[in-house]
């Protein structure tokens, strides 16, 4: 991933944060920060009325689910299929070994960057993507998150397709790299049991599914900086 030049210059940083932590595993906390999440999106107010207005839909939803069941229902979305993944590379290289030099040219792209990323996290995993472009300078965040549109609109009409509103998410990013959110044609894919099956060592359970149930909202980075307004550090 190049970072290319952009032209918006408005702050983005506290809106991708918004977004990363609403992508990544809900955990138990997640309800009580919404307020202050919601206050962020107000600070920048960066999105376009159509995009805000799918947000606080989103938001409301949201609020209204019994924690466990968001955990269930993030789950069986995005650990469950290739298609919906939140791992980048693996809607470009899949299981190729061109993924390996791919995750090690972004992890050192976020040591440059002087960010150290989580041991027991890859660095293809959305939410630790929207964090590093939230340190950028907001041109250089919005191209870097442009490099990624084919993937995130790749994602999108899969969510699209299965009628989530996770997708207004992801159209949100879309947006604030430049482009237009539109669905494009998503191919069938074979269920993840049979995809992703793990070997027997692991007790047949999902290594993503089995870390998110021991822990809520990870941070992906330890980094040397001051917290963000609104709580977002």
């Amino acid at each position: 991933m190049n970072i290319r030049s952009g032209t918006d210059p408005r702050p983005i940083r506290l809106t991708l944060r918004v977004l990363a932590h609403l992508l990544d595993y809900p955990g138990e906390e997640l309800p009580d920060r919404l307020t202050a999440l919601v206050e962020a999106l107000d600070a920048e107010e960066v999105l376009s009325a159509t995009r805000r207005a799918e947000l606080d839909v989103f938001l409301a939803q949201f609020a209204a689910q019994v924690p466990l069941d968001a955990a269930a229902a993030w789950i069986e979305l995005f650990d469950r299929g290739r298609a919906t993944s939140l791992h980048l590379f693996e809607h470009v290289h899949g299981d190729s070994r061109d993924r390996g030099p791919a995750l090690l040219d972004l992890a050192q792209t976020y040591a440059a960057a002087g960010l150290d990323l989580r041991a027991d996290e890859l660095p293809d995993y959305l939410p630790a993507v929207l964090e590093f472009a939230s340190t950028l300078p907001p041109v250089e965040g919005r191209a870097f998150l442009a490099e990624t549109v084919h993937i995130l609109t790749a994602i999108f009409s899969a969510l699209r397709a299965r009628g989530s509103t996770y997708a207004c998410l992801l159209g949100a990013l879309i947006e604030l790299a430049g482009a237009e959110a539109q669905a494009v044609g998503v191919p069938a894919e074979e269920p993840l049991d049979a995809a992703w099956e793990e070997p027997p060592a692991f007790g047949g359970c999902p290594a993503r599914s089995h870390a998110h149930q021991a822990s809520s909202q990870p941070v992906h980075f330890v980094r040397r900086s001051t917290a963000l307004p609104g709580g977002l550090a």
